[in-house]
């Protein structure tokens, strides 16, 4: 029994071969790439498709159209709008007797542009802002800053902004007070200190020769109409979003630790889809599903609350089997099995309070399993049974995936939710299990390398049955 617990609740580089260690670097590597690629889920989601594609998926139209069925072993995918993506790859087991599904999100926390976002004021041109997700406000000001997303012009073409990612692109920034006159300000509470209203961009200072008013918003559009052929009233059919600039670095003199933009919850994204592009000849379907919008609650057509996977099942089943029918379809749903990854906070030294030592999961210690999340009394969680812990840890274990147990701080400290409890609506078993980090939701999050190299593992593991 001592054995097993030091094997399952030890440190994972004191585990782990040689030949391990290396993998752990290697795959440290190739996520580092995907984060620096995929600062939107849009972004994420290109990225997604276009290694799936490498890998030998087709897309659900491709599937669909002609007479070929479907076979063990075919691989497919459904894109949603370009925001979300859910994989597949077809077992030899009939898909009512349900798949397994590894559920992750693809948005992260950040600062969107208002539909008219463009101003000036003393000389200095901003965009006005509008939060998204659970962000500490004062840590988004005096940070380079990049701008990505899509804009439609007039006549219905799409333009793809990105400015600030590349070495010789400009940066934006949110203004601070200075110290020296900040003394009402830092008598404040920190979530009062710098307000929603008031994370206004910096844009620039310029103004336009020639133009009597609003000479720097003038400056700033001819520059946009000229290197994007976009007009100010485009910005009205436009998703443009303010992320951190930078790529992302390793941490530590010993490079062990990742700090980036967005590892909630793309640590698990990027981990889950190495995992299923593995994946040859499952018995039972294997799925990976990424979704948009779980930081405002996975509302909207593109979020976890909507029927896009219900239906991407469907017309799979559908397409695999003549006799598919809607009590096959709520069938299979309610014998699948699911983890929902996503991450969690680490136990940090420096905020031992909010945590209970002996139930949160620490850095370098594997993946997380995360029995509940919610709020208070366990509100807004799915809350796996005991059975089906049992299960996963018996799968994880016989994979040799070094696994912890979480949770997400001491009760009624705080608290947050995952898509977890949408899955289980459906019936199936769920659980929440991922990577945990230090500074979630910062602009900069921390992950430990040997915890992604085993959510991999255990993801592979899982989907494989």
């Amino acid at each position: 029994m001592e054995e097993k617990l030091l094997h399952s609740w030890g440190y994972v580089w004191d585990t782990i071969s040689e030949e391990e260690k290396t993998e752990v670097f290697e795959l440290g590597e190739r996520y580092k790439e995907f984060l620096d690629s995929g600062k939107t889920e849009r972004e994420c989601t290109e990225e997604i498709i276009e290694r799936a594609r490498a890998a030998g998926f087709i897309s659900m139209d491709e599937a669909l159209s002609g007479d070929g069925k479907l076979m063990p072993g075919d691989k497919v995918y459904a894109n949603n709008r370009d925001k979300s993506v859910v994989l597949f790859v077809i077992g030899s087991e009939a898909m009512e007797n349900g798949v397994n599904i590894v559920a992750s999100h693809l948005d992260s926390p950040r600062i969107d542009l208002k539909p008219f976002p463009l101003y000036e004021e003393e000389g200095l041109g901003f965009f006005k802002t509008h939060y998204y997700g659970g962000i500490k406000k004062y840590q988004w000001a005096t940070i380079p800053l990049e701008l990505h997303g899509v804009v439609f012009t007039k006549t219905g073409e799409k333009v793809n902004v990105q400015i600030g990612k590349s070495e010789d692109d400009p940066v934006f920034f949110i203004t601070d007070l200075l110290p020296h006159l900040a003394k009402d300000q830092m008598d404040k509470k920190l979530s009062e200190a710098i307000t929603g209203e008031g994370l206004n961009v910096l844009v620039g200072s310029n103004g336009l020769s020639g133009v009597e008013e609003n000479r720097v918003k003038s400056q700033i559009l001819s520059i946009l109409n000229e290197k994007y052929g976009i007009s100010e009233l485009d910005f009205t059919t436009s998703e443009l979003q303010i992320v951190p600039a930078g790529r992302s670095r390793d941490v530590g003199l010993d490079r062990s630790m990742i700090a980036g933009y967005g590892q909630d919850d793309r640590v698990c994204v990027y981990s889950s889809l190495e995992a299923i592009l593995e994946v040859e000849s499952p018995e039972r379907t294997a799925v990976s599903i990424y979704m948009d919008k779980e930081e405002i609650g996975s509302v909207g057509n593109t979020g976890m609350e909507s029927v896009f996977f219900e239906l991407a099942l469907a017309e799979i089943m559908n397409k695999l089997d003549e006799s598919y029918s809607e009590i096959k379809l709520k069938r299979a749903l309610s014998r699948s099995r699911a983890l929902s990854a996503d991450t969690v906070a680490a136990f940090d030294p420096n905020f031992p309070d909010v945590l209970d030592k002996k139930n949160a999961p620490f850095m370098g210690k594997g993946m997380a399993l995360v029995k509940y999340t919610g709020v208070r009394g366990k509100s807004e969680t799915n809350d796996a049974n005991a059975e089906y812990l049992s299960d996963i840890r018996q799968a994880l274990d016989r994979h040799n995936v070094i696994w912890q147990i979480g949770e997400l701080g001491k009760v009624d400290q705080g608290g947050g939710g995952t898509v977890a409890y949408m899955l289980a609506k459906y019936g199936m078993e769920v659980v929440d299990c991922g990577v945990s980090l230090l500074s979630v939701h910062a602009p900069f999050e921390i992950s430990h390398k040997a915890d992604i190299y085993m959510a991999k593992r255990g993801y592979k593991a899982f989907l494989e049955n």
